[in-house]
């Protein structure tokens, strides 16, 4: 079952970044689109949870939500949602692989904290690959847009690492709230204020009509119920089981599928010169958690484990992303 659940929620994982493309593309704003889905997504969450008495509606009042859910959800989805309407969606996914990456540079440069040699290595292999992804002549499309829409997702990918390091600083005083509580109320603060900048630059392009199409209207079902709710519930359900780390290799599995679904289901272009910088962009994320997936495929140590060995399952638990990664 495990194994199942994780098959599951890394296909979902993957498919996200097509309907958000879909949804775009069938003439949804993006801003308002991205809105919706979260702020439903998060208010559905969050009366299932009170009424199973697991949840007291004062979590959104904490500043703590309100800033993980601006940073982690409303600059992240702005500007992943945004970028959509000009890069393919697998090039978006793979764009979005640099979250680990973007978590350990500003550990290391913002809050001096020590990290291995080789994952510093892995964060600049990372973003090589993103610079092939990001030239516009050799991955196939030639416009200015494809350039500024790459750049703006790792803008968007700074503000989710810049999130997940705040997040984990003040866990300690959130231990009272269930993880699915959190992201509740995440979601609901990235949503609103997702819903207040499409009014401030999407007010004429809002158009019920529109949004009632067959491919806009699945696409938004799809990523409130599927993506959103199906695929954080999988995601914690298999933390419980496992343990914090197994779920987020999803992030080393999902990129790739979302280039191969893009191309198989949505004629997407897939020259070889962006197979090459998902590979590098793919290398560089593998590379930037090394010594953590080597902890992990280890497995648990025994009560005669050596302290190097508790200090990389610490270390495992502590510095992964968050879940909010799902798209």
């Amino acid at each position: 079952m495990i194994m199942l659940g994780y098959a599951m929620m890394c296909l979902i994982f993957s498919t996200t970044f097509l309907a958000i493309k879909i949804g775009v593309d069938a003439g949804m704003p993006p801003f308002w689109s991205a809105g919706v889905r979260f702020f439903l997504a998060g208010l559905i969450l969050m009366i299932v949870m009170r009424l199973c008495g697991k949840i007291s509606f004062s979590v959104l009042l904490r500043k703590e939500t309100l800033w993980i859910g601006a940073s982690m959800t409303f600059v992240t989805f702005a500007a992943l949602y945004w970028a959509e309407q000009y890069v393919t969606s697998g090039v978006g996914a793979l764009l979005s692989a640099t979250g680990p990456a973007m978590v350990l540079l500003i550990r290391a440069l913002v809050l001096k904290v020590n990290v291995p040699r080789i994952a510093f290595i892995g964060a600049f292999i990372g973003l090589g690959g993103v610079g092939l992804l990001m030239l516009p002549g050799l991955s196939g499309t030639v416009h200015g847009l494809w350039i500024l829409a790459c750049a703006v997702v790792i803008i968007g990918e700074i503000g989710y690492a810049s999130g997940a390091v705040y997040s984990k600083q003040v866990s300690s005083k959130m231990k009272d709230v269930s993880p699915i509580a959190q992201n509740a109320a995440q979601l609901m603060h990235g949503g609103w204020m997702l819903l207040v900048l499409s009014l401030l630059t999407e007010r004429g392009q809002i158009h019920v009509g529109a949004m009632l199409e067959p491919e806009a209207l699945g696409s938004l079902l799809y990523l409130i119920v599927v993506g959103s709710m199906g695929g954080h519930t999988l995601f914690y359900w298999l933390v419980a089981r496992t343990n914090p780390v197994f779920p987020s290799t999803w992030l080393y599995i999902s990129p790739v599928l979302a280039l191969l679904i893009g191309w198989a289901v949505y004629s997407e272009p897939l020259s070889w010169m962006v197979a090459v910088g998902a590979g590098i962009v793919l290398c560089g994320v593998i590379l930037t958690n090394l010594e953590l997936l080597q902890t992990l495929w280890k497995g648990k140590r025994s009560n005669g484990a050596t302290r190097r060995s508790l200090e990389l399952e610490r270390r495992l638990e502590l510095e992964q992303p968050l879940p909010a990664k799902s798209r």
